[in-house]
């Protein structure tokens, strides 16, 4: 196997990432394995999204399966190609609707993650409205052959800016959309922080009152738990316009969703996704990417997942086709996400034992012997392969190589064969529900 060349942040990164059992932000290319058609089948949506048409994907499997490893892997990928992104996870605060403003929280979080291929790691709105402007100015400059100073340059400038403007007024609060972004120009333009620093405010979510936006901004309405989509279809747009490819949302955790106890709440959320799901399916949105990350339960339990609505059901079940050729069928709106092979771990094991040797300058990575010995040894301690997943064997591997590294007075075969070896348990150490769980998937 080639060795693996990595700078030593990045390194770093995945094996603090992987040890704590969390998703790597960097570098998830260099461990993905197996994972190839679904990937593929998720670029193909990013080529479309860049022609102008929405997509809508759940990315589906259980604890530990790989749903967050994937969709960071895509997100990655889309930033790469040009793409703005902003991903964030549900949780019992952050919602798609709620009565205390948790679709709004979703919004907040979604926009403070906002990130671009010169800011992967979030908070990019400024860089992306200030590098339009930019962009602006030098076409003008260009073109016209003036100079910044010169009068009339700033006129020029913003008449180009009301042609992007003017593309989306006719969207569903389009209008007042572009009173804001032009309200940013002007602050750019006059040097007004104030200005400037309201307009992002408005754009974030954040003002709380229509009477505080008008004071600040002249506009009359502001971003709420019920408007915060269109919001999203709106910066999707206008993102498209401004040169980028579009905009891909990322929701992870939507199980928590799913575990919402009271039964109106949850079926308010379920309507909302609903409303998404069709928008985008039938092309009412432009430029944007919606993916899903939740586990089975979430979708198919018919009392409390998306199954106990008849309309989820129809839209997400497998088709009979599909299930009696026993392929999965990557271009509908569900993508499972299968077992990995006993071959596909294993070169898991050796790409995290190239890094961790390359990121501590250790003369020689473990062999496929060694990795093929940790796999088997996890697995007659456990008892059953189905209680293995790749999240808590990549945990496992990573302490191990930790220990080997940091005591080089044990050896790896006495350690993992060791009497007081005891592999992690996917989920609780106890009373493991195998339904929870998936066989050897990442």
């Amino acid at each position: 196997m080639a060795k693996v060349k990595l700078s030593k942040k990045v390194s770093t990164g995945l094996i603090n990432s992987l040890s704590a059992g969390v998703v790597p932000r960097e570098g998830v290319e260099h461990i993905a394995v197996g994972r190839e058609k679904e990937l593929q089948s998720l670029i193909q949506n990013l080529d479309d999204i860049a022609e102008g048409v929405a997509a809508f994907r759940f990315i589906i499997g259980n604890y530990g399966s790989g749903k967050s490893f994937l969709l960071q892997l895509v997100r990655n990928r889309a930033m790469e190609q040009g793409f703005v992104v902003a991903d964030a996870d549900l949780s019992s605060e952050r919602r798609l609707a709620g009565s205390n403003n948790e679709g709004l929280a979703t919004y907040r979080e979604l926009m403070s993650h906002l990130a671009t291929k010169t800011r992967p790691s979030g908070g990019a709105l400024v860089s992306i409205l200030e590098g339009w402007i930019n962009k602006i100015q030098q076409e003008v400059a260009s073109t016209n052959g003036m100079r910044p100073n010169d009068e009339g340059f700033d006129d020029k400038v913003e008449e180009k800016i009301r042609e992007v403007v003017q593309y989306i007024e006719d969207l569903v609060h389009g209008f007042d959309f572009g009173n804001v972004i032009s309200a940013y120009w002007r602050g750019y333009r006059q040097d007004d922080d104030n200005l400037k620093n309201a307009a992002l405010r408005w754009l974030r979510g954040e003002f709380t009152t229509k009477i505080e936006a008008k004071q600040a901004l002249g506009v009359r309405v502001i971003i709420d738990d019920e408007t915060w989509y269109d919001y999203i279809k709106l910066l999707a747009k206008f993102v498209a316009e401004i040169g980028y490819k579009g905009l891909l949302i990322i929701l992870d955790e939507a199980v928590n969703l799913y575990q919402i106890p009271t039964t109106v709440t949850r079926e308010k959320n379920y309507n909302r996704l609903l409303g998404i799901f069709n928008d985008t399916m039938q092309c009412k949105a432009e430029h944007l990417g919606v993916l899903i990350g939740g586990t089975t339960k979430f979708l198919e339990d018919p009392n409390r997942g998306l199954f106990a609505d008849q309309a989820w059901r129809r839209r997400t079940k497998e088709s009979r086709f599909a299930e009696a050729s026993g392929v999965q069928e990557l271009s509908g709106p569900v993508i499972r996400l299968n077992p990995l092979s006993e071959d596909e771990i294993l070169t898991l094991l050796q790409k995290l034992s190239e890094i961790h040797a390359s990121n501590y300058n250790d003369s020689k990575p473990l062999s496929t012997r060694d990795c093929k010995s940790f796999v088997h040894e996890i697995v007659n301690r456990l008892g059953a392969d189905a209680l293995l997943t790749p999240s808590e064997i990549v945990r496992d591997f990573i302490t191990v190589l930790n220990i080997i590294h940091q005591n080089s007075e044990i050896k790896f075969d006495d350690l993992i064969r060791g009497d007081t070896f005891k592999p992690t348990l996917a989920g609780k150490d106890t009373d493991v529900n195998s339904d929870d769980v998936a066989e050897f998937s990442l």
